[in-house]
């Protein structure tokens, strides 16, 4: 058998799925590639046959008998192909264990611990995915997800895993050391802007009801780049516990007042109920939560002790 006169693999794959749904249409969205790119690799390839395999009616094709048969046998060579490279990438499948986050919670929250667990269970290859994308679990190499929403995830496992607030927080060298008192001192300083964190509950928690929304100053589509713009004293940020507390804990960030924002979404632990049947699934949320709960704990001693006193409690470096 030569393998060399075999067609290009990327005609045959649009050519099973043409033949498929009998639509080169249909067959581009499921390849995610256009209609006129099927059609040019299925011309080469009944090109390079020597066969009509679709026959034309206008902008409705179907399949020849020819291309019937033809479609069969390549349907059960890719299903084989398919089944050969699931088996040899499923023992190391086994040992990877890929959990899907915010961005900025993966790198506030989880980086400063993710340690702890590494050290517990060094059997599995841990892979945080960073991304603000949803992830489809139908679709996405992904074991697990963190996601900050309402917690509606029809069909998942979904487990609340950390309620959130919002306060102000800034460097305690801003403006000179000289920090706000009262929520009122916040009309004389630059305030932040994020577009996941909104000033304006806070204001009506803070009794600021006639405060509008900030409308100018540089606006902040990643929570991370706002609390580093916080940290280096570029004006007073609505921060969220999750993310504020490692900063405020070193010293790098100080709360301001003692008033909590309301916030609509929380963080979830999602996965497909299946999942959770997995061993490597099941000790990473028995740690996550674990954890979450070691911070709720320390949450208030850190906003109320002194840097150094809230970094030896956190085991946090300053």
């Amino acid at each position: 058998m030569d393998l060399r006169h075999l067609p290009a693999l990327n005609a045959i794959k649009a050519f099973e799925a043409a033949a498929r749904h009998e639509s080169f249409s249909r067959a581009a969205d499921e390849l995610f590639v256009t209609h006129g790119a099927v059609s040019h690799q299925i011309r080469a390839l009944e090109a390079e046959l020597g066969a009509k395999l679709f026959a034309r009616d206008g902008k409705r094709v179907r399949l020849t008998e020819v291309g019937r048969r033809y479609a069969a046998q390549v349907r059960s060579a890719l299903t084989a192909l398919a089944e050969a490279t699931r088996e040899i990438r499923a023992g190391d499948r086994e040992r990877r264990l890929v959990v899907s986050m915010l961005s900025s919670f993966a790198a506030r929250w989880v980086t400063p611990r993710i340690g702890s667990f590494i050290e517990a269970h060094p059997q599995w290859d841990l892979e945080l995915l960073s991304t603000n994308s949803l992830t489809d679990f139908a679709r996405d190499d992904v074991d697990a997800a963190i996601r900050f929403g309402y917690g509606k995830y029809p069909g998942l496992h979904a487990e609340l895993l950390l309620e959130e607030i919002f306060f102000p927080a800034c460097s305690p060298n801003f403006n000179g050391g000289r920090l706000p008192k009262v929520p009122g001192d916040l009309a004389k300083v630059p305030l932040l802007r994020s577009d996941d964190e909104l000033w304006r509950p806070w204001f009506d928690a803070a009794g600021l009801a006639d405060w509008p929304e900030p409308k100018r100053g540089v606006l902040y589509q990643d929570s991370s780049n706002l609390l580093q713009a916080a940290i280096d004293g570029q004006g007073i940020a609505l921060t969220r516990r999750s993310l504020a507390m490692h900063e405020i804990a070193a010293g790098r960030l100080v709360r301001l007042f003692d008033v909590d924002g309301p916030s609509p979404w929380q963080y979830y632990f999602i996965c497909p109920p299946q999942s959770m049947q997995a061993e490597r699934v099941r000790a990473f949320r028995d740690w996550v939560f674990e954890e979450v709960g070691q911070f709720k704990q320390l949450f208030d001693q850190a906003c109320a002790a002194g840097p150094q006193s809230a970094a030896d409690a956190l085991h946090v470096a300053p």
